[in-house]
């Protein structure tokens, strides 16, 4: 069995031709459920990905700082918490908007949440971290851990 064997032939028994028609027609049906599915994140493209907030992760020599974007978040929707070493970021968003006129009434509802974790490094201190949030910026600041103290063992001659 030869490669061209397996590739489909036309009428003229020539290697079929993609047809620019069925591309066309192809994106318009991509596109439209696109555009249908775009104010549902459980059935568009992104799926729970959309959800998930970008995290930002710095190293300084006395700390950690980790920098969540949670627009429209204020502090009453978000949780942190640290349990054996992991540091998780956990949060609800609701959103309600209402358009009222003389011939229509709009109300859009969309809920989601999101869970991120990240492994901090063993021997941080649980009761030093701090974390504040400021026009949906959620800031976390981890001190680092001391590093572990070595203390020299003079070796002697045994008697």
């Amino acid at each position: 069995m030869n490669l061209r064997s397996l590739m489909p032939i036309g009428r003229d028994r020539n290697v079929a031709r993609s047809d620019n028609a069925f591309m066309s027609l192809q994106h318009e049906i991509d596109r439209l459920f696109d555009d249908f599915t775009r104010g549902f994140p459980a059935f568009s493209t992104g799926g729970a990905a959309e959800l998930l907030p970008n995290l930002d992760v710095t190293e300084t020599d006395k700390q950690i700082e980790i920098t969540a974007e949670l627009p429209g978040l204020e502090e009453k929707d978000v949780q942190v918490n640290l349990a054996d070493n992991i540091l998780t970021i956990r949060g609800e968003k609701k959103a309600e908007k209402e358009e009222k006129d003389k011939t229509y009434r709009l109300v859009e509802r969309s809920y989601g949440s999101f869970v991120r974790s990240l492994e901090l490094p063993e021997g941080v201190n649980a009761d030093a971290i701090k974390a504040s949030i400021e026009k949906g910026v959620l800031k976390v600041t981890v001190p680092k851990p001391t590093p572990a103290q070595v203390k020299k063992i003079d070796v002697k001659a045994a008697a």
